[in-house]
């Protein structure tokens, strides 16, 4: 197996890579990064059971279909990842993310290759308590400038598939928790470790207490990628991806036992909106996958990495 992955060096990408190897021995990893978030440490021990071939430059600048001859597949995570910071840059975030996403998509499709394209669960905005993949147009209102342009990425890729036979999958993921050597601490929960390991207050939005949001466990991320690789699913459609739904507050209750006290600071933030929903999966469980990781496990294993042994931080 040889698989071609952008944006190895990230969150998900630096636990993928390591993974990969147990799951498809001896295969071939093509990475291309562009080390603009200077994650060098993300390739540092990585296995020994396969082979690396790691690319540093912009996919955008990149002769794809060179690099790509020979590959199985390609899992596509090379993006701006930062929602509530792609509000500043909004013209950035559309350019790099959509046009990088377009291209690898072509050079899929020319040289016959199958691609997994990540989206986000961002993407919903709805008064409903439920939503799923099938949706109507009015419950997509994304949330923030990324979130915007993985719409916009999902609908290019569909009109692909139907013009020019692409073969792939989109999948919706819920905000990532988990440890990975690449892992980035602007995100929701682990955001609130890190504040609460340091003794800071937890910057919660100020509407999102009681807010349910999808989550999603790294080890389910991980085994929904090797499913789909297995399946050899690439039928084209979006899959919700997503271990729980969970409030801020269910947050908080599983951090506090491992840190004392908690303290709340209220913020506002454009990213936020007055909404509460929950995202099925069932789509995605109706292929086959089972999901079996644990946010409340990933909380403990992230807190217990960012303590000292003595459980103090200055």
């Amino acid at each position: 197996m040889k698989i071609l992955v952008t944006g190895p060096l990230g969150h998900i990408g630096s636990r993928l890579i390591r993974e990969i190897p147990s799951h498809f021995p001896s295969s071939e990893i093509v990475m291309i990064d562009n080390l603009s978030t200077q994650r060098y440490t993300s390739l540092f021990n990585l296995p020994g059971n396969c082979i690396y071939r790691f690319i540093e430059g912009d996919v955008l600048e990149m002769d794809l279909p060179s690099i790509m001859a020979g590959v199985d597949a390609v899992i596509h995570l090379a993006a701006i990842t930062d929602a509530a910071g792609s509000f500043q840059i909004r013209e950035k975030i559309e350019h790099v993310n959509y046009n990088a996403t377009k291209k690898v998509a072509e050079s899929c499709v020319l040289l016959g290759i199958s691609m997994i394209h990540l989206s986000s669960t961002s993407v919903y905005g709805t008064q409903e308590s439920t939503v799923d993949e099938d949706c109507h147009e009015e419950d997509l209102k994304p949330q923030s400038p990324y979130a915007e342009t993985k719409l916009r990425e999902e609908r290019l890729l569909q009109e692909m598939a139907a013009t020019k036979d692409l073969r792939f999958v989109t999948c919706r993921f819920g905000t990532i928790v988990g440890i990975s050597p690449g892992m980035r601490f602007h995100t929701a929960v682990n955001k609130f470790c890190w504040q609460a390991v340091l003794g800071q207050p937890l910057t919660v939005w100020r509407t999102a207490l009681h807010q349910k949001r999808p989550y999603l466990a790294i080890k389910d991320a991980m085994d929904a990628f090797f499913f789909l690789l297995d399946k050899r699913c690439f039928d084209g459609r979006v899959y919700n991806v997503i271990t729980e739904n969970l409030t801020v507050n269910d947050v908080i209750s599983w951090i506090r036992p491992h840190v004392g006290e908690v303290m709340i600071d209220y913020v506002d933030a454009e990213i936020m909106n007055q909404l509460s929903y929950e995202v099925s999966s069932r789509r995605f469980r109706d292929l086959g996958f089972t999901f079996t990781g644990s946010i409340e496990k990933n909380i403990i294993e992230t807190i217990d990495l960012l303590q000292s042994p003595g459980g103090h931080h200055d």
